[in-house]
């Protein structure tokens, strides 16, 4: 008797379940994702270093083998040598990575800005003769 009490109990908890049809489609939502915020930025070129330099994100963009890197100072270079040599506002604001076999082309490791040589401004040599 009491097992058949029990019985009664358990069948007034079970319930039939609805099963998926077998030629039903399920569509799960598009994954939601977070917005991307990309800083554009202006750049710095040092042709005779190949190293740029974004003025918002404060950091230097150069090659190390294949790789591209960023770093808040240049290696290999000291900052006075870099901002001493010649340098060219360059007009793209995304990677420099995109733009540099262009760059390259257009301003060669020797190139000096119109009216300097060898860095003097003028173009006059500062030495007397």
């Amino acid at each position: 008797m009491l097992w058949a009490a029990f019985l009664l109990t358990l069948n007034g908890c079970v319930r039939e379940v609805e099963r998926p049809r077998a030629d039903a489609v399920y569509v799960l939502p598009p994954p939601q994702m977070a917005p991307v915020y990309v800083e554009r930025d202006d750049y710095v070129y040092y042709p005779r270093y190949r190293m740029y330099y974004g003025n918002r994100s404060q950091r230097y963009y150069y090659q190390e083998g294949r790789s591209w890197v960023s770093r808040p100072e240049p290696q290999g270079i000291s900052l006075r040598v870099l901002l001493s040599s010649p340098s060219v506002a360059v007009d793209f604001h995304d990677a420099p990575a995109a733009h540099h076999a262009q760059m390259i082309r257009t301003y060669p490791k020797r190139w000096t800005p119109p009216g300097m040589n060898q860095g003097r401004p003028g173009g006059r040599d500062n030495f007397r003769r």
